[in-house]
């Protein structure tokens, strides 16, 4: 949508459950997040000019707390009348947390300075439906301290090759992973919850298409004694395939935070 006059700029902050989603990005036949901000923005702005840009895309049935997405519009927001406005015509399941007025020389994407994931999940008995929305269920898992020693080599700078969607793999898979922290979920909580869960806590500036899920995937694999921790190791320095290229469940993944830079 071209813009000719003076045009404004918003970083809008979004939280949404993913479970009925296909992911951020528009899509056709299918229903997304942008698909169902920008029918809002439509709806309250009728005759105004628009677009929107979001800081990454997540993949479809992934929740966020902590999305993020820029406002190009050409006229001056009252933002706090905006933020009423706009979660009352928002689905329930989507929430603008916040939003500030920045410059025109901030940029979404490359002003993203550090992404926070965070990835539940459950083993043991099977917990009640109702947490399928939230976390994953890995009923076979035996060793999590194993898990937590595996997952601490995920850490610094690596070729991600084997842990990415094919799409992606044979261009420049080399990631800087900041933090892979498994510990007891005491970070998210609801009466339908198992008594005990799991939250892996990952922080970097960026990931690849399915390279979070395939991290979990893989320790989620060691865990229930499905791959020896060597073969495991051998996916990270790539003297190993990741033939199981086993990609854990979407509903479990939460994008938590991104930070940004110059704001």
């Amino acid at each position: 949508m071209g813009f000719h006059h003076e045009k404004y700029f918003y970083l809008i902050r979004l939280q949404y459950l993913g479970f009925r989603y296909h992911g951020w990005a528009r899509q056709p036949d299918v229903k997304t997040v942008q698909e169902q901000v920008e029918k809002t923005l439509n709806y309250i702005f009728p005759d105004s000019k628009f677009k929107v840009l979001a800081a990454g895309r997540t993949d479809s049935m992934v929740s966020a707390t902590g999305a993020a997405f820029e406002l190009f519009i050409d006229h001056k927001l009252d933002q706090n009348e905006f933020l009423i406005d706009f979660n009352i015509n928002l689905p329930p399941d989507i929430r603008a947390e916040s939003i500030d007025q920045v410059s025109s020389k901030f940029n979404i994407i490359h002003h993203a300075e550090e992404k926070e994931y965070h990835y539940l999940f459950c083993t043991g008995q099977k917990p009640h439906p109702f947490s399928a929305a939230h976390m994953a269920y890995f009923p076979g898992i035996k060793d999590i301290e194993l898990m937590k020693e595996a997952g601490k080599l995920f850490e610094g700078e690596h070729d991600f090759q084997n842990f990415c969607h094919s799409s992606v793999a044979e261009g420049d898979t080399i990631r800087i992973v900041d933090q892979f922290l498994l510990q007891e979920n005491m970070d998210y909580q609801a009466n339908f919850f198992p008594d005990q869960s799991w939250i892996i806590k990952v922080k970097g500036k960026g990931f690849m298409r399915y390279q979070i899920r395939m991290m979990v995937g893989a320790l989620a694999l060691l865990g229930m004694d499905k791959i020896p921790y060597e073969e495991f190791k051998g996916y990270l320095s790539l003297n190993e395939t990741y033939h199981k290229r086993y990609v854990a469940p979407s509903s479990g993944l939460t994008l938590h935070n991104i930070t940004f830079k110059d704001l």
